[in-house]
């Protein structure tokens, strides 16, 4: 499961005080990962035992390489840092220790903060399919990594399949998942937290932490952007990722997105339209998690809206595979919506714009494009478009509507788009690891980067920003100050050595980065 930590909306029912641990992914949430104090990276780490007495020393490596890999024919880069820096490297086959390469090191600066030198190293014109080690005087050997022709393939595809990992309500057979198999859980009816009498059937959807909790927030947030990651880069989405729905001849991605969207359709109310917001385990009885009675909380207007904008998205992309169910989901987005001014204003929550954008797109009605004028005339558009994710993703769909648009406007927004990524692009050639933010005690803010970079990349093709937003993929996979692997646990030093989660166990961090990927592996 998901093992995202912290919870909220914890349930208190009528007759049972909740001991409660773990929370609810996302609104918020991040990896727990550890940050790395760049100023000890070239020390030795001990481990104190029991007795007292200094375990085996554990050493950094300073030559800090992607430990997934590299593609064939992509720009190849390296970090190296320390107190001293050697002029050149080298690139060395794993198995045979034969040079391959060498190269100068090139961009050193010197850092105030942790006293010493970063510099980089550049391998773009080794081709050869192999696995291989960076060795360089002073300061030693990087991890090993490979260089192949589709090198993030394997992890793109694990990210993508993490969500049918985490399926809930249904059996997951050896065949599909492997070691995570399991029967059927939380299949008996949830029970209403305001009204405890009352039951409804909430099987399906996402378990997003280790409690087998489904947040509907989370949930429209994360199929929003593995849809539009579909939208963004169709190609690298298959019909054979390996779920049970794979050879129907629909992307498994949007399989999978289906059948989330058809538990959030459960988490309607029947009466008012609204979205409930979340169906959380109780574990005050104890037991198996995968047993746990499930409550479900009160209706949220921030679920309502977000409901409304992702099933208003999944209706148009889906229609031409399954156009009745494409139907079924516009009608509800369309009650959301209503359940949502009937509640509140459209400037109390910037999702709405998002939802007006999408629900234009999908039928073009003057009521949706009404509220759109209503933030487009606001004085800090322009401020808002940089700050606030809801007002560029509703950009976007704005830009790639086919319905009926004002042409000044999109370029406008063009002009905004262009601006922002350009600063993204410069904030990442400027850093010494090539990334826009090195902080790794959460990594949404680089991934959302990644994101605008991806979409612009999409609409006007730039081989620069193809280059950074790899850059990006090699600091998560051990290009980073701790040369720690933060995506998969597989590689010589991951995650799991510094007690975090990993950004798959995350399911927002990993749609976004399903995102990111998608342009590295098409």
């Amino acid at each position: 499961m998901f093992s995202v930590m912290g919870r909220k909306n914890r349930i208190i029912a009528t007759v049972l005080l909740l001991s409660l641990i773990g929370s609810v992914a996302g609104c918020g949430a991040s990896s727990a990962e550890k940050q790395i104090d760049t100023t000890k990276a070239n020390a030795e780490e001990f481990e104190t035992t029991a007795s007292g007495e200094y375990a085996v020393p554990n050493q950094i490596p300073s030559v800090l390489a992607d430990q997934i890999g590299y593609n064939t024919e992509s720009v190849k880069t390296v970090i190296l840092h320390g107190k001293k820096l050697p002029k050149t490297f080298c690139i060395k086959e794993l198995g045979t220790k034969e040079e391959k390469y060498t190269g100068d090191v090139v961009k050193s600066v010197y850092n105030d903060d942790t006293k010493e030198y970063t510099g980089i190293g550049y391998f773009t014109d080794l081709k050869e399919a192999g696995n291989y080690y960076v060795s360089a005087d002073i300061i030693g050997e990087s991890y090993s990594f490979a260089i192949s022709e589709d090198a993030h393939a394997d992890v793109f595809n694990e990210a993508c399949k993490k969500y049918y990992i985490n399926r809930c309500g249904t059996s997951l057979s050896e065949d599909y998942a492997g070691e995570n198999a399991h029967s059927a859980c939380h299949t008996t009816p949830a029970h209403l937290q305001d009204h405890p009498e009352t039951e409804i059937d909430v099987t399906g959807g996402w378990h997003m932490d280790e409690q087998a909790d489904r947040d509907t927030t989370v949930g429209c947030k994360v199929a929003e952007n593995l849809l539009l990651a579909f939208e963004m880069n169709e190609a690298a989405f298959t019909d054979e990722a390996g779920i049970p729905e794979s050879g129907n001849e629909i992307p498994d991605i949007l399989d999978e997105v289906r059948y989330e969207v058809e538990w959030l359709l459960k988490m309607q109310d029947a009466k008012t339209g609204g979205e409930y917001g979340a169906a959380l385990t109780d574990s005050s009885g104890g037991g198996d998690v995968m047993t746990y009675p499930v409550i479900v909380t009160p209706v949220s207007m921030d679920a309502t809206i977000n409901f409304a904008s992702v099933l208003a998205k999944f209706s148009y992309i889906y229609q031409k595979y399954d156009g009745e169910f494409a139907t079924t989901c516009l009608k509800a987005a369309d009650r959301a919506w209503s359940c949502y001014f009937n509640n509140q204003k459209a400037q109390d929550n910037t999702t709405v714009f998002k939802a007006a954008a999408e629900l234009y797109r999908a039928t073009g009605s003057l009521g949706y494009e009404t509220v759109l004028e209503e933030y487009f005339a606001e004085s800090e558009f322009d401020r808002i478009f940089n700050e606030d994710e809801n007002i560029l993703i509703g950009s976007v769909v704005y830009l790639s509507t086919s319905q009926k648009v004002d042409v000044s406007r999109c370029e406008y927004l063009m002009k905004l788009l262009m601006v922002r990524s350009e600063r993204i692009a410069q904030k990442a050639t400027q850093s010494a690891y090539l990334v826009t933010k090195t902080d790794v005690k959460s990594f949404n803010e680089l991934l959302e980067d990644m994101r605008c970079l991806t979409i612009t990349d999409h609409i006007i093709y730039n081989h620069e920003y193809t280059t950074i937003i790899e850059n990006h993929a090699h600091f998560l996979m051990g290009m980073n100050p701790g040369a720690v692997n933060y995506v998969t646990d597989t590689t010589e030093r991951t995650y799991a050595d510094e007690a975090g989660i990993g950004i798959l166990n995350d399911p927002q961090a990993d749609a976004l980065l399903v995102f990111m990927l998608s342009v590295l592996v098409c």
